[in-house]
């Protein structure tokens, strides 16, 4: 049966096409005004949805953020143009920090550092945190890679990712960068990258910094023990430092509560409750931070 309609079909060809081809030159000529008229635009948009003048006005007050994934472009435009000119790139690490310590341990610290020391420095803005940084080998994994929840990224693909924001921002108006690195195996490439960049741009209008005062651990200790507070490491990765300074942030981020129901609200010989006395540390070593920091950035700016 099949074979007769097919032979019937290629029999009657010629008279099929004649049947067919008005009807498809019909429906060419229906849509043939589409073809030349470019993309269709939604309802309510204009062909320049998606470019608006650069030079167009903030139809509404600015919000008080120093984070740039906060602020509008508009903001971020008239920030500049007010002399707002200093970018920092903060970079933490998603790695493993013990049994109670969030894994994003770094990134909620400088959530409350870098905003204290843009608002210190009065002139700068902050680029979305970097998160993700070399943390050890991938596969096989060494170093925090051996334990779930650790994001490593290789190297060079830190280095290039640091150099494509800086480049980026540099592009914008921002006329200083400043890097810092809340974690040890950050420092390295930080600092790579700003002497690289420095070199490239040479006398451009636009500096580069890499400010290794943020990250300087024997420091803290010191302060900390001119506050009376004595650690014994116990190999969990842990510490007071961070401890309070996450609290200052958000206390369930170090489990608090979980902790106090255990009765092991502690970490290091070192007793945490109450818990406001510990936030109070926390607010103490952030400022502390914060001014030699700063102090550092106007250093490294002149």
């Amino acid at each position: 049966m099949c074979r007769n309609l097919v032979q019937h079909l290629v029999q009657d060809a010629p008279a099929i096409r004649r049947a067919i081809f008005p009807c498809v030159f019909a429906l060419l000529l229906a849509f043939a005004p589409w073809a030349t008229r470019g993309p269709r635009i939604l309802p309510g948009l204009s062909a320049l949805s998606n470019s608006p003048d650069p030079n167009m006005p903030r139809p509404i007050a600015a919000l008080d953020s120093v984070f740039l994934e906060e602020l509008t472009w508009l903001e971020i435009r008239d920030a500049l143009r007010s002399g707002k000119t200093t970018a920092i790139i903060a970079t933490g690490g998603v790695e493993q920090n013990g049994p109670y310590l969030a894994t994003g341990k770094h990134n909620y610290v400088l959530r409350a550092v870098t905003e204290r020391i843009a608002r210190a420095l009065g002139d700068a803005l902050i680029a979305p945190i970097v998160a993700f940084v070399p943390q050890g080998n991938i596969d096989p994994p060494n170093g925090h890679m051996r334990y779930p929840g650790t994001i490593s990224l290789q190297t060079d693909t830190f280095k290039r990712l640091l150099a494509d924001i800086a480049a980026s921002l540099r592009v914008h108006g921002f006329r200083h960068i400043v890097m810092i690195g809340d974690s040890f195996g950050n420092q390295h490439g930080m600092h790579e990258v700003a002497e690289r960049l420095s070199r490239e741009w040479g006398p451009s209008g636009t500096t580069i910094h890499h400010i290794p005062e943020y990250y300087d651990n024997a420091r803290v200790t010191r302060w900390l023990q001119a506050q009376g507070i004595h650690e014994v490491d116990e190999g969990l990765h842990d510490n007071v430092q961070y401890t309070a300074q996450m609290m200052l942030v958000d206390p369930d981020t170090v489990r608090m509560r979980q902790r106090i129901a255990r009765g092991n609200f502690s970490i290091n010989g070192v007793n945490l409750a109450p818990a406001e006395k510990t936030i109070v540390l926390g607010r103490l070593l952030v400022e502390h931070q914060v001014s030699l920091t700063v102090e550092a950035i106007r250093r490294a700016r002149r």
